[in-house]
């Protein structure tokens, strides 16, 4: 039996008088890979934003294992149990790939200023956790060995998987990955796919943004697609990629291809 974790309803935001995304609704189930796809700008970021509270939506609810998000602030949602990745890179480069990662933690730790000051013997305990499940993630990843070293000198698609370490750690329950794939070369797309399949099957559950068709329909259990800020299919990849709606949107009235070219 299916349990829905993520409940959007009409969700809509207008900017002046453009509306970017409009009346969105889609529920995401527990356990699922569920994509988002669309043209170039289709709303598929700005709709990621509203979800995670970056940006506050005109109107319309999320609702999140029940519980609306709406209005809530971003560390509120991530408190709540969602985390996120963002289309452009943001890792810290004066760090290194440990500290990136334990930055994501910083959601369920309990010190303050004052306690990390004095360094009590509860703050040194708590650090010593957080390194520990930062490690766990890194391994997760497969980029444990890259622990140490500075977060600017990885490869790109290594900083890829230091951001979806980051987004674990604090043990959330759903991640969204906005164009994970991005700037991947083909081994580090297969990686980043192997990482986000083993993630899943130990329960974890992802909503994602994504240019890249193959991977989208080979590993996505279902998707919603937007154009234009308008939803105009839903289903799972065979019964979207056999929409005419959905066709149309990418490839005009060329109704002989298909959303892979």
């Amino acid at each position: 039996m299916t349990e829905t974790i993520l409940r959007v309803e009409s969700l809509t935001k207008q900017f002046g008088g453009v509306v970017a995304v409009d009346k969105v609704s889609f529920e995401v189930n527990r356990g699922e890979i569920f994509a988002v796809i669309g043209p170039n700008g289709a709303g598929k970021t700005t709709l990621f934003n509203m979800i995670t509270g970056v940006l506050p939506s005109t109107s319309g609810d999320v609702y999140f294992e029940d519980k609306r998000l709406t209005k809530k602030k971003p560390y509120q949602i991530a408190q709540a149990g969602v985390t996120r990745t963002f289309q452009n890179l943001e890792v810290f480069d004066n760090m290194t790939v440990i500290e990136n990662v334990m930055t994501g933690a910083h959601i369920t730790m309990k010190t303050n200023m004052l306690t990390a000051g004095l360094r009590l013997p509860g703050v040194v305990k708590e650090e010593v956790k957080t390194m520990s499940r930062a490690i766990e993630c890194l391994e997760h990843v497969g980029i444990a060995h890259l622990a140490y070293e500075m977060s600017n000198t990885l490869p790109y698609g290594s900083q890829r998987l230091l951001e979806i370490a980051r987004a674990a750690i604090s043990k959330p329950k759903l991640i969204l990955l906005d164009e994970p794939m991005a700037g991947l070369n083909s081994e580090e797309s297969r990686q980043l796919v192997d990482v986000i399949l083993k993630m899943r099957e130990e329960g974890m559950t992802f909503i994602f943004v994504e240019h890249d068709m193959e991977t989208v329909m080979s590993i996505s259990d279902r998707l919603v697609v937007v154009d234009n800020g308008v939803k105009i299919g839903e289903g799972t990849p065979d019964e979207v990629y056999k929409n005419p709606k959905v066709v149309a949107a990418y490839l005009g009235d060329e109704e002989e291809d298909t959303i892979y070219a």
